[in-house]
């Protein structure tokens, strides 16, 4: 049975849904390049924008100079080890040296050389007094050490304390600003769809519909897909309160499009046959007939039996016979497939 659909008008029409989908595929690149760039419109916050300067500025001043005389101290501190080192091999050796020589005094027993013993001992003094006070100093630069090291730890829990409240207050201004963005995003792609959905009902059999298709997919996209990346811990709410929305919209418009049709249904059946055959386009019956269905009411019908040259259900004709070579023929038909008579 011929569907009744020339060729050509076929792949037109594939062609006309690839541009659908195209025209769809470009709208929806450009969309999520717009809702993805939405956040530039608002500040990129830091926790320098909520901390305290007029408290932690004196803090962070004093940090940074303590650490700087920390810096110093460790250099002196390491010339200072240096030098007590220095300090105790010279006592160690001297120490030595008046060990060997009282050695070498007591084998020889001689008394001129006591004012020697008296000027190396106190030479050995000497030496241990300049370790002693070299031992001084590395412990007073340790101890001033301490005391950075103290002051900085100090310095650094109440900068930490003022910190942690600037963060707390970025924190509290992300999610003002996640709310914002999301809702800047909600207010581009609610219109759309809303636009999508105007189309569908309005727009989607006219003669530009390959764009009004592509605009619809585009607006389902946006919203449904491109949007949930970016959406908030409440966005699926709002996602899918809008999609029981559409769903519960659709579903009233299919239901009064299926009372509406029915009652179309019984009026066109309450009708004459012959008036009802001219209502019928000759494409859309074709079509039905190819798919084992009246043309008039759409009920399934028997085609492959000969018999069956009117529908059961509603009394459509279905077949009737060449008026010049009575060859039974398609009643929908324009000529005779036999002997190409018009119908």
């Amino acid at each position: 049975m011929n569907k009744g659909v020339r060729l050509s008008e076929k792949w037109f029409n594939r062609a006309l849904w690839a541009v659908a989908i195209i025209f769809a595929w470009f709208l929806t690149g450009l969309g999520k390049s717009i809702i993805g760039d939405l956040p530039r419109v608002e500040t990129d916050y830091t926790t320098e924008h909520f901390v305290n300067r007029v408290k932690i500025d004196p803090l962070r001043s004093e940090l940074d100079t303590l650490s700087k005389q920390r810096q110093t101290l460790g250099d002196h501190l390491e010339q200072a080890n240096l030098q007590l080192t220095t300090r105790q091999k010279d006592y160690q050796a001297a120490r030595n040296t008046l060990e060997n020589w009282l050695a070498t005094r007591d084998v020889t027993k001689l008394e001129t050389q006591d004012d020697e013993l008296v000027h190396r001992t106190q030479t050995l003094d000497t030496l241990k007094a300049r370790e002693r006070n070299a031992e001084k100093a590395v412990e007073s630069l340790r101890q001033k050490q301490t005391d950075i090291y103290q002051r900085e730890t100090a310095l650094q829990q109440q900068i930490g304390v003022l910190e942690a409240a600037a963060r707390k207050q970025l924190d509290e201004a992300y999610q003002d600003k996640v709310i914002r963005v999301f809702m800047y995003r909600l207010l581009l792609t609610l219109p759309l769809l809303a636009l999508a959905a105007w189309l569908f009902v309005k727009k989607r059999k006219s003669q530009y519909w390959p764009f009004v298709w592509g605009f619809i997919l585009f607006a389902v996209m946006a919203f449904f897909v491109e949007l949930v990346p970016y959406l908030p811990d409440y966005g699926g709410y709002v996602r899918y309160l809008v999609g029981i929305i559409l769903t519960v919209v659709g579903g009233k418009y299919a239901i009064t499009g299926l009372q509406q049709y029915l009652e179309e249904q019984k009026l066109a059946e309450s009708q004459p046959e012959f008036l009802r055959r001219e209502e019928l386009k000759y494409d859309t019956a074709l079509q039905r007939l190819s798919k084992n269905i009246c043309p008039g009411c759409e009920r399934p019908v028997d085609l492959k039996n000969e018999q069956n040259d009117f529908c059961m259900h509603c009394g459509l004709c279905l077949h009737n016979y060449c008026s010049g070579c009575n060859a039974r023929k398609n009643a929908f038909a324009k000529f005779c497939h036999k002997c190409g008579t018009v119908a």
